[in-house]
């Protein structure tokens, strides 16, 4: 089974014979900032980095949506809105519901939290768990206010 990074840039070169200019260069740019994050850390190109990067791509799609709505720009809500869903494909489905809030229950029992200013030791020991990398750490962060004191 070929990595993240490995399907990334078949679907390149896929676009690229299917002459669909719009999609061969939302790839690009997202295989641009990989390589781009693989050096800044050192790193080798793994599915963790591809995962973190695009991660952080779509957030700032996200926001750029909201803003581009509060503008008045459909037509760059429109193009952002389709990146969002041609990156989302490689990430993997984040952690909702009734998982996300027994992980989250495992980790305030273990850290021993009993107040806000204790989210930190439980945001730590999430983070540590091999599910990290679907967990949503904005819903975590407005799951513990609710449920911390």
């Amino acid at each position: 089974m070929p990595t993240i990074y490995e399907q990334l840039r078949a679907d390149i070169v896929t676009a690229m014979k299917a002459r669909n200019s719009a999609v061969t260069t939302m790839l690009r740019t997202a295989d641009a900032a990989v390589k781009r994050a693989a050096m800044d850390s050192n790193k080798d190109i793994d599915d963790a980095l591809v995962v973190a990067t695009l991660r952080k791509a779509v957030k700032n799609l996200v926001d750029a949506v909201v803003e581009f709505e509060k503008g008045g720009r459909a037509d760059l809500v429109e193009a952002n809105k389709t990146e969002i869903q041609l990156l989302s494909k490689y990430l993997p489905q984040t952690l909702e519901g009734a998982q996300l809030d027994a992980l989250i229950a495992a980790a305030i029992q273990e850290s021993g939290a009993t107040s806000k200013k204790e989210m930190g030791k439980v945001i730590a020991l999430l983070k540590k768990l091999p599910e990290a990398s679907r967990i949503d750490f904005s819903s975590v962060s407005k799951a513990l206010q609710s449920k911390l004191p």
